[in-house]
């Protein structure tokens, strides 16, 4: 399996992490209101500020990625798809250093 497959694999891997926990958590089990996956999930009401730590708390406990106060962006937490490219790239950086 070549490089880029494997990094394809992992993060289809994440993704589905991230909309389990968002379903669990913000949505009690009922995933025919998952918003897509590139949807704003402070817009939609979904998650409020309260509901941002619980995602960074998520992120650091189950997903094995430091979130620094100043990584609390909606570029990096505010969509199933940038929650899922930020813990790629923090396990990328990770491996790397």
């Amino acid at each position: 399996m070549d490089q880029q497959h494997e990094q394809d694999v992992l993060d289809q891997g994440v993704l589905d992490q991230v909309r389990t926990f968002i379903v669990t958590n913000f949505l009690f089990g009922d995933d025919s209101r998952l918003p897509g996956t590139s949807d704003s999930l402070l817009e939609s009401g979904l998650v409020d500020s309260t509901g941002v730590l619980e995602i960074v708390d998520f992120l650091e406990t189950d997903m094995g990625v430091t979130v620094a106060d100043d990584e609390t962006l909606p570029s990096n937490l505010d969509s199933i798809e940038n929650l899922t490219r930020f813990v790629a790239r923090k396990r990328s950086a990770a491996a790397v250093g």
